[in-house]
């Protein structure tokens, strides 16, 4: 799986917009797809994650009620809508997959994959 990500840009405080992450390859349907982000100087951190059926969402608090995580497993894409954008959101915004696989031994593993960051800048 390769992953592409856009709809990052500039935006004022009270604002919106809508990332998307493209992904390429067959096991994007079985991934547990995620947006991380990463501000200037801190860690990157998880911001929403779903699940690969789409059934099961998580948002860190920060995020919770103003930005909302979909897929379409049809197309390969995963989206993040964010509202009410505030200027502590601005960071370089990632899209993650974690692919299940079985070992050698049967047990459950994860590949990782990281698409490019996308830059969203919120002003005040």
């Amino acid at each position: 799986v390769q992953l592409q990500a856009s709809g990052g840009g500039l935006v004022q405080a009270g604002g919106s917009l809508r990332l998307s992450c493209a992904a390429s390859g067959s096991s994007f349907s079985i991934a547990y797809m995620s947006w991380y982000s990463q501000a200037p100087g801190k860690e990157r951190e998880l911001v929403a994650g779903i699940s690969s059926s789409g059934e099961s969402t998580y948002y860190s608090d920060t995020v919770k009620g103003r930005f909302a995580i979909s897929r379409n497993n049809a197309k390969s894409t995963v989206d993040l809508q964010m509202n009410s954008l505030q200027p502590e959101d601005s960071a370089v915004y990632y899209c993650h997959a974690e692919i299940p696989y079985r070992d050698y031994f049967g047990d459950t593993e994860y590949h990782e994959v990281w698409g490019q960051g996308t830059q969203v800048t919120v002003s005040s």
